[in-house]
């Protein structure tokens, strides 16, 4: 299906930016790559999946077609977006979940761009002892991440610009979009 010229979402306007074409291949690419680098995870210690809800939601369902070793799926929710704009701020919604000391975790994230949020979840990983923790995110606006927390699996490269459509939204609306939108300025 071919992407629509223009979208709509509440007062903003939204033209093309990444095919889902494009998404399904940088994820095949980041998938093989996980493969490769969890294949020796066990039943008896498996993976822990940690997606970051909303945004990853898609990225991650996904990524879990595509991976074929042990893992157990959990989910966190943390905020700093107010529109269109970063508040600075980590808001917990859904904390992150308990008993993960000595456990390898794969925090799976739809963006990151100031690396706020990414920083927090690792700080308070690492501080409850877990084994491992690497992060694997859809999409990375390289130019505004300032973070010294190391992004392990980076499927694209973007602008900072705001986009929405596979998982990230704008207000709520847009997540179900299969291709991704670039704000029309």
């Amino acid at each position: 299906m071919a992407m629509r010229e223009k979208i709509k979402l509440h007062d903003k306007t939204f033209k093309p930016f990444i095919p889902n074409e494009k998404i399904e291949e940088a994820i095949d690419a980041v998938a093989a790559r996980l493969n490769e680098d969890y294949r020796d995870c066990t039943d008896e210690n498996p993976a822990i999946f940690l997606c970051t809800l909303n945004g990853a939601l898609l990225f991650a369902a996904e990524l879990l077609k595509r991976v074929t070793f042990p893992l157990e799926v959990k989910a966190c929710k943390l905020s700093s977006y107010l529109g269109t704009c970063t508040t600075g701020e980590i808001k917990t919604e859904v904390p992150l979940p308990q008993a993960l000391e000595g456990r390898r975790v794969l925090i799976v994230e739809d963006i990151v761009d100031t690396g706020g949020t990414i920083a927090h979840m690792y700080k308070e990983l690492s501080a409850r002892k877990v084994q491992d923790v690497r992060i694997c995110t859809l999409l990375l606006k390289k130019d505004v991440y300032k973070k010294d927390v190391k992004l392990d699996y980076v499927a694209m490269e973007i602008p900072n610009r705001f986009i929405v459509g596979f998982g990230l939204d704008y207000d709520e609306l847009g997540r179900n979009i299969p291709d991704i939108y670039v704000l029309d300025e």
